[in-house]
């Protein structure tokens, strides 16, 4: 049974010709290997993997793999997964057939139409971890303690929810992408979720009111404590307390979100990695911030996806219920 091995990346699969040279199949292969995300392709693989083995128990054939036998598979994910996650893996089958040039199975009707009723079924809004606000962001800084681990804490927090960072964007950060000034710190980010080419933006945050929770004197002076000089901006810490030369992950993001959210009182469950980013959206919504200055922040492209979070904040500042004198 052909399992497609590899067929996501679409590199290892590629036949040699006798007409065009090795060394330009290999650079070839070289783009297609980095036309996407490796968070993509990792994703992707993953994905593939569990089809593949799904097919096996199935003694069916995933490469080329029929509607029905997909329309099948994703009828079986409903019973365990989110929409977003099915609609991933039928996005890793729609590659994995791509990549070899097969007509994907995942355009049939009876898969989009399986789709369709899934949706409806479970509906498709997303389950959200909640923004952290800027009351919330103050009580998470004061959580942070003192020492190495609490000054770099305090340093990831306020700097991801004042620049409105993906975790990914976050933990990429480097020394050399940071410039300080009279106005405050301009962060070039080199790459992003929406900006896989490389093209880069240039990201202000200006100094804060509040010494203790100004992101541009914490994250400055959490480069001092720690020494660092080049290289990766937020870095992991032994247990013996060195601060190590590697960053962090954004595993390692979420888990420090969770920890200073218990630690602050607040529910941990509801808070991880995205809270800073969705919690500055927010809370400059509330604030009174344009859309437009928002998403110069944030990067966001859709002004649907800022319009939500601007909803969010408005939902009582901006609620006729106010009005009816109860």
């Amino acid at each position: 049974m052909n399992t497609g091995r590899a067929v996501i990346v679409g590199v290892e699969d590629t036949k040699g010709t006798d007409v065009v040279p090795s060394s330009s199949l290999e650079q070839v292969r070289e783009y297609i290997r980095v036309s996407k995300s490796e968070n993509t392709l990792r994703g992707y693989r993953t994905d593939w993997r569990e089809f593949c083995g799904w097919c096996e128990s199935q003694a069916t054939a995933p490469l080329p793999a029929s509607p029905e036998t997909v329309a099948a598979y994703i009828a079986e994910c409903a019973g365990r997964l989110k929409v977003g996650s099915i609609q991933r893996r039928i996005n890793a089958i729609a590659e994995a057939h791509k990549a070899i040039g097969l007509e994907s199975p995942t355009h049939h009707a009876m898969v989009t139409n399986t789709m369709k009723g899934i949706r409806r079924t479970k509906g498709t809004a997303p389950a959200q971890k909640a923004p952290a606000l800027t009351d919330d962001i103050r009580a998470m800084v004061d959580a942070a303690g003192d020492g190495m681990i609490g000054a770099r804490d305090r340093a990831l927090v306020l700097a991801g929810f004042a620049g409105a960072f993906r975790r990914s964007e976050l933990v990429a950060l480097d020394v050399e992408d940071c410039a300080f000034g009279k106005d405050g710190l301009t962060i070039t980010l080199r790459r992003s979720k929406t900006d896989q080419d490389g093209a880069g933006r240039k990201i202000g945050i200006p100094y804060g009111a509040n010494p203790e929770t100004c992101p541009v004197r914490v994250l400055q002076s959490w480069m001092d404590q720690a020494g660092i000089t080049s290289g990766p901006l937020l870095r992991s810490i032994s247990r013996h307390v060195r601060v190590q030369p590697g960053r962090l992950s954004g595993v390692d993001v979420a888990r420090v979100v969770k920890k200073l959210a218990e630690r602050a009182g607040l529910d941990a469950a509801k808070y991880a990695a995205h809270s800073l980013r969705a919690g500055h959206a927010t809370s400059a919504a509330i604030a009174g911030a344009s859309e437009r200055s928002i998403m110069n922040q944030t990067g966001h492209r859709s002004v649907q996806m800022v319009r939500r979070y601007i909803r969010d904040g408005s939902l009582f500042r901006k609620n006729s219920a106010g009005k009816l004198g109860l």
